[in-house]
């Protein structure tokens, strides 16, 4: 497995691995901000939305690839206040479905913490479905939970569910 922290260069070059991703994480139930059916077009924008953000730098995308193929993504995105450039949004960590349980999500979440105290990010969070597997392997990296909320989020088959958001310190500004 190969992991590739996308360029603004090569994000286009990148754009139909993004929209597969995505439709295949959405058919798979996967509570990823879009409900079913999903088709093409829409997988399409989202990732056309995302360029701009990944062109100024303020969102890091890295792709995972097996045999050439794009099997698993993850995005974070830079807070760009400036009381928070301490802090770093975990987003779409999206694996295919037939790419599971091969350490791709754990291999992809790896270089994305890696990436971040460079960045001078030292606190990550995250939020995802409320009593999913997710929970399960956020926890199993590190991950703390912090809460969620009711009625958060609606699932591609339109169930309405809590979130449980999730963070990391990866390192402290004013250590105690």
């Amino acid at each position: 497995m190969q992991i590739e922290r996308l360029t603004p260069a090569r994000f286009a070059a990148h754009r139909d691995a993004l929209a597969n991703l995505l439709i295949d994480a959405v058919e798979g139930g996967a509570s990823v901000g879009f409900v079913l059916p999903i088709n093409r077009e829409t997988a399409l924008a989202w990732v056309d939305g995302l360029a701009a953000s990944v062109a100024d730098g303020s969102r890091i995308i890295w792709l995972a690839f097996k045999a050439g193929q794009a099997i698993g993504t993850v995005q974070l995105e830079l807070a760009t206040k400036q009381n928070g450039r301490n802090r770093a949004e975990v987003q779409k960590l999206l694996v295919l479905r037939s790419a599971r349980r091969l350490g791709v999500a754990r291999a992809l979440m790896a270089a994305l913490e890696e990436s971040a105290p460079p960045l001078q990010r030292g606190l990550l969070y995250l939020d995802t479905e409320a009593g999913s597997p997710a929970e399960d392997f956020y926890r199993s990296l590190g991950w703390q939970y912090a809460g969620g909320l009711p009625d958060y989020a609606c699932s591609p088959d339109g169930v309405w569910a809590a979130n449980a958001i999730y963070y990391k310190t990866l390192f402290r500004r004013n250590p105690a």
